[in-house]
């Protein structure tokens, strides 16, 4: 009897350790970087992937590469799935942070081909370009489109907005001088590509009213009249024309940047996090996003599943993205702690 007993309790325990298994394994720990982007992240894919597979998505925020390294250095990894832009998902690569994602485990020979990296899915593409105030700059009156524009403080008067952070200013900055987008890292890459950007930020700087921290922060000033033209990012922006506030953007110009999904090396539910990389890129879900927050797929194949209306609200459609330059992560992880001290530099002025 006692060992009959003692052979219920094993098979018990073991069917309690496969429940136990089989619970964890329909997990998955997912950090974005919260707001208006995560909740559209929610909503177009989290909820639905959810909802299909029957796996479990805890939500955090904040994926700041520095913390994945050090889950990663203490053996805590509590996040399977992590959200970056190009530049720190470059960073994570170089601290050996994110897992390389193979052909085998997501098919991305539909994504456009500027936008792949080895190392994430791209998610979205996002772009900086020119916000402005429709009681300064009416209809029926000339509009401010492009880089060039913003520079342009006689034609276009009034205060500006710019972030405290150089990537993308810098860009603009020299298209503004009349670089050709295709050229501008090669200009950038000279000391003398650098001085002239520069110049263009001690140009513009006395009619800067607000160095932003936030995206919400120019479509604020906006809003306020504390600026009457702003460079941002077009979700803000759009964000904020939605709700009625008296903004318009220009797309002459735009400094274009992809959002990533990628895997964090030793993640504990890692089976989950490959099958979301491969919902999230599938094109009709790519489609999705774009009803919830105006950023672009990152897949052609999605653009017939996106109504007329809802495009032009996108800045990754085919025609935008001939006018666009791509950021360069591996010039910014190179060079911008160099770039970033001289910009403060002139802020501090």
């Amino acid at each position: 009897m006692t060992s009959m007993l003692q052979k219920m309790s094993c098979a018990v325990a073991a069917a309690a350790a496969l429940l136990s298994g089989a619970a964890q394994a329909a997990e998955l720990d997912f950090a974005s970087w919260g707001g208006a982007y995560q909740n559209a992240i929610r909503e177009a894919w989290l909820k639905p992937f959810a909802k299909e597979t029957g796996i479990k998505v805890q939500e955090d925020t904040d994926p700041q590469v520095a913390k994945i390294r050090a889950m990663i250095d203490t053996r805590s990894v509590a996040w399977d799935v992590v959200t970056e832009n190009s530049a720190r998902l470059t960073r994570g690569i170089k601290l050996g942070v994110f897992e390389k994602i193979t052909p085998a485990m997501v098919d991305q020979t539909h994504v456009i081909a500027s936008a792949r990296n080895d190392y994430g899915v791209p998610s979205e593409i996002f772009s900086t370009n020119i916000g402005f105030s429709t009681r300064a700059f009416p209809a029926g009156k000339p509009q401010p489109s492009t880089f060039a524009d913003f520079w342009d403080v006689a034609r276009f008067p009034g205060k500006r907005t710019l972030q405290d952070d150089p990537a993308t200013v810098i860009e603009a900055a020299l298209i503004a001088d009349g670089v050709a987008p295709a050229d501008v890292y090669k200009v950038l890459s000279t000391p003398e590509g650098m001085d002239r950007a520069m110049k263009q930020i001690e140009k513009i700087k006395p009619y800067v009213a607000v160095w932003w921290k936030n995206g919400a922060e120019p479509v604020s000033a906006l809003a306020s009249g504390e600026a009457v033209m702003a460079l941002g990012w077009n979700g803000r922006f759009q964000a904020g024309m939605d709700s009625g506030l008296p903004i318009q953007m220009g797309w002459g110009n735009a400094v274009a940047q992809v959002g990533y999904f990628a895997v964090v090396k030793g993640a504990p539910h890692r089976t989950e996090a490959i099958e979301l990389l491969n919902y999230m890129s599938q094109p009709k879900n790519q489609a999705e996003f774009s009803k919830y927050i105006a950023y672009g797929p990152t897949t052609e194949a999605a653009f017939p599943l996106i109504d007329d209306a809802r495009k032009q609200r996108l800045p990754s459609t085919p025609e935008r993205l001939k006018s666009a330059l791509f950021l360069d992560s591996e010039f910014w992880d190179k060079n911008g702690p160099a770039i970033t001290e001289r910009y403060n530099q002139i802020r501090a002025r």
